[in-house]
């Protein structure tokens, strides 16, 4: 059996600089990873099936990512890839920190492993979704376009990452229509090389933030109080992630629990949890018994 991880995929900064004319947006955002995210567990099997377990997993429909990323692996490869995966969603969902794009990254990658396939990866996490090829690895990555053009950077420095949602999900389609009714497009930059200080990445997410953020706000004006939550909580620079509703705070390594456990004193019924941001490479794929 192989034990996958699903990391939760931050938009640390997120631009929308156009419309494509079938409806697509486009997009600029600096991605990061966290070690914080949901689990597959997949093994061979005689028939697929697909289990699901965790806090969340009541709130899957049963048209899931992963049934679909199974098929369209199967349908490359020329097999059948029989399989039984487990997921373990400890994310929320319809969150803005990519938690079905990463499972479906997950089990590609785990498939692909565990029947010794070669196929192109990339490909099929395409098909699937915008947001599904930047999760095949977890080095900080640009994306622009519809999030399919991918440009991977060096690792971010150092930081402890707080994660907070207020237990609701909130549409992305929603929410880009309360940008198109009130929102302007951003102008595209260059994609950045890279940050050699955390002062530089904390410079240039404040200059980049979220077009986002105010759409989902004005739709979920709780959004507001987590934010604000995070702030009083010592955070160095906090925003939405994605279309929301989860944000996030970054701190200096070391310090992200103390500062989640503040937050809880201020809204004890929020989703809460505190991590790291990790890089290339920490894409973990494990046997276990």
């Amino acid at each position: 059996m192989l034990r996958v991880s699903a990391p939760a995929k931050i938009n640390l900064s997120l631009k929308i600089t156009g419309r494509r004319d079938d409806g697509y947006h486009l997009l600029e955002s600096l991605v990061a990873f966290a070690d914080i995210g949901d689990r597959l567990f997949i093994s061979k099997s005689e028939t697929s099936s697909l289990q699901l377990s965790g806090p969340f997993a009541a709130a899957l429909g049963e048209a899931n990512i992963i049934a679909q990323a199974h098929v369209r692996l199967a349908s490359h490869a020329g097999q059948a890839l029989h399989s039984q995966i487990i997921l373990e969603k400890t994310l929320p969902v319809a969150a803005g920190i990519g938690g079905g794009s990463a499972d479906a990254a997950a089990a590609l990658r785990g498939l692909a492993q565990l029947h010794n396939v070669d196929v192109p990866l990339t490909e099929i996490a395409a098909s699937l979704g915008a947001d599904v090829p930047v999760c095949l690895d977890t080095a900080p990555a640009w994306m622009s376009g519809i999030g399919h053009d991918i440009e991977r950077l060096p690792d971010l420095p150092p930081a402890d990452i707080v994660l907070v949602n207020p237990r609701f999900a909130l549409s992305t389609a929603d929410v880009f229509a309360a940008f198109a009714a009130k929102g302007e497009f951003s102008m595209p930059i260059n994609a950045p090389e890279g940050f050699a200080s955390s002062t530089g990445l904390l410079d240039f997410m404040r200059a980049q933030g979220n077009d986002l953020q105010a759409a989902a706000c004005s739709l979920a004006p709780e959004i507001e109080d987590c934010l604000a939550a995070l702030r009083k909580a010592g955070l160095a620079y906090v925003a939405m992630s994605g279309s929301g509703a989860t944000c996030f705070g970054l701190s200096a390594p070391g310090s992200g629990r103390a500062m989640a456990a503040r937050y809880r004193t201020m809204r004890e019924k929020d989703w809460v949890v505190a991590g790291r941001l990790i890089g290339a490479g920490d894409t973990k794929i494990n046997e276990t018994d």
